[in-house]
């Protein structure tokens, strides 16, 4: 008997329940491999590059909702904020890859970085082409400590796969994917807010809670706390706070051109992700900075936490066509 207010049959199937109706809306885009668990797309393109990517379930739609024409090959989900196995990368990237070769779009955090590094290992002596990059653009946990984890990969992911898997459609080579790949990482920074932790599944307990007049400053997305907690303000302070972080990280000055994400983590309505973005576009243009593309919604999520994060990408003539390029996607579409 369930003792929790959650639409779910139980947390050990979980995950299984989750792909399944996934797989079933959207059988005309993917393709559900239940053991060892990949997303492939539902017509395989073996004559590009193919895009990898994956993490723990609790994201969606990352990353499986991006698995489509125009962005990722093969999505694999791993249990709730847990790292997928190196035997499913290596099933997925074997399911996907041709004789161009793959390449393994990697948040930065500690499980997923053992797990693909191991697989892109095993992968590449058996002779399937691989690359990785990593993506790390939360700028809550940035240190400059030696040996410390360093930037944790959030919302700029979507960013990643969209940009480099228009370049792959267009045909360019695995060395010229993971190049590209490797600049809009560096390019691209996020921070998020919260109002709550996060609920696992069957629990009923959440991960932090915060006081109703404050508000979680740089919280992660696998329901981590933040790095402050901050009195409850109008959102166009929060966001000018973000926003400010973020430019300057990227030393955003008059003249440049960004890609903005105003990104959902799993429980803020779509009316406050709207407002967050008027706000963020005032900023920018207060500070001669030009939002070349934007988009808002609920792509990269904490389960159901209350909050929002910002992700800025300076962009260029390259990466803006290649954002435009058409994407079909259970998740992102145009």
């Amino acid at each position: 008997m369930l003792d929790v207010h959650q639409f779910i049959n139980g947390a050990d199937s979980y995950e299984a329940d989750v792909l399944d109706g996934f797989a079933r809306a959207h059988a005309g885009l993917v393709r559900w491999n239940r053991a060892p668990s990949y997303v492939v797309r539902r017509n395989p393109a073996p004559d590009k590059v193919a895009l990898v990517s994956g993490g723990g379930s609790g994201h969606e739609p990352l990353h499986s909702g991006f698995v489509g024409d125009g962005m990722l090959d093969a999505a694999v989900p791993g249990h709730v904020f847990t790292s997928p196995t190196p035997e499913q990368v290596i099933a997925a990237t074997k399911a996907v890859a041709g004789d161009a070769g793959a390449l393994l779009v990697v948040k930065n955090y500690t499980g997923d970085l053992i797990n693909f590094r191991l697989a892109a290992e095993i992968l590449d002596a058996s002779g399937v082409r691989v690359r990785s990059v990593v993506v790390d653009d939360d700028l809550a946990t940035e240190t400059d400590g030696d040996g410390d984890p360093g930037r944790r990969g959030t919302a700029a992911t979507l960013v990643v796969e969209k940009v480099c898997g228009a370049a792959a459609e267009r045909g360019a080579t695995l060395d010229e994917v993971a190049d590209l790949a490797t600049r809009v990482v560096a390019r691209s920074r996020s921070l998020a807010v919260s109002f709550s932790g996060a609920q696992l599944p069957g629990s009923s307990i959440r991960s932090f809670e915060v006081p109703a007049d404050e508000v979680e400053f740089g919280v992660g997305i696998h329901g981590e706390r933040g790095t402050a907690r901050h009195p409850l303000r109008p959102v166009r302070e929060l966001v000018a706070e973000l926003t400010a972080r973020i430019s300057g990280a990227l030393d955003l000055a008059s003249g440049h051109r960004v890609v903005a994400v105003v990104n959902g983590l799993g429980a803020t309505p779509a009316a406050e992700l709207y407002l967050a973005y008027g706000e963020l576009a005032g900023c920018l243009e207060r500070a001669g900075v030009r939002l070349a593309r934007g988009l808002v919604g609920t792509y990269v999520t904490a389960l159901d936490m209350r909050g929002l994060s910002v992700t800025l990408t300076v962009a260029d003539e390259e990466i803006l066509a290649l954002w435009d390029d058409p994407v079909r996607t259970a998740a992102l579409a145009w």
